[in-house]
């Protein structure tokens, strides 16, 4: 399925979550913690929630606006 990490497609399993999709689009797996992730009505997710295809995702360093 795809979704979309910062406007970027990606492409990822059914089933998998936030921080697979993290992953896919080339994030190193010790940078993820220091990342809050916000769906796309602004409310942050946690990197174990479960993605819908086509859903939107947006990242950025935590204590960064």
């Amino acid at each position: 399925m795809r979704v979309y990490v910062n406007d970027t497609p990606v492409r990822i399993l059914p089933g998998m979550t936030v921080r697979h999709a993290l992953i896919a689009c080339g994030l190193k797996t010790h940078d993820i913690a220091s990342l809050k992730v916000f769906d796309a009505w602004g409310n942050e997710v946690g990197l174990d929630g479960k993605l819908s295809h086509n859903e939107k995702i947006l990242f950025r360093r935590a204590g960064k606006q």
